[in-house]
């Protein structure tokens, strides 16, 4: 299962990038996190770790894969059969704006039957962070 969202925001691409790559924060402004944990200091970068929880589905451990500072990061988890992985890219849209784009990706044996009993809540969770992401960076701009 490869699923991608697009979300125009209404902000500049450098608050953007600040507000998404804080993924500490993320619980503050998104109903998808309950808890995040850094499991490691300082700004964001490669080979960084987090232990994330969202609502139904269990706590897994996620570790930054690609980076290219202002502008993107993945990270990936996964088991035994499976790996997921979900990409953040923001792009400057035009003077004032920007556009965020959000992709997760099922991969690995069990993938098929992971998507069919988890693809549509994390398809709704992928959707609700981007809203979420606009909703938060529009009202600090």
């Amino acid at each position: 299962m490869r699923y991608e969202t697009s979300v125009r925001i209404h902000a500049p691409a450098e608050l953007v990038w600040t507000v998404l790559r804080d993924v500490a924060d993320w619980p503050a402004w998104t109903s998808t996190v309950d808890e995040l944990h850094r499991l490691d200091d300082g700004p964001l970068a490669v080979g960084n770790k987090a232990r994330l929880k969202q609502p139904k589905m269990n706590t897994l451990v996620w570790e930054v894969t690609e980076l290219e500072p202002d502008r993107s990061f993945v990270w990936r988890t996964g088991g035994p059969g499976y790996g997921v992985v979900a990409g953040h890219y923001v792009t400057p849209d035009d003077d004032s704006g920007s556009r965020a784009v959000l992709t997760l990706e099922m991969t690995g044996l069990l993938a098929p039957l992971l998507g069919l009993l988890t693809g549509a809540r994390s398809r709704r969770y992928v959707d609700t962070e981007a809203a979420s992401l606009k909703r938060r960076c529009e009202q600090r701009a």
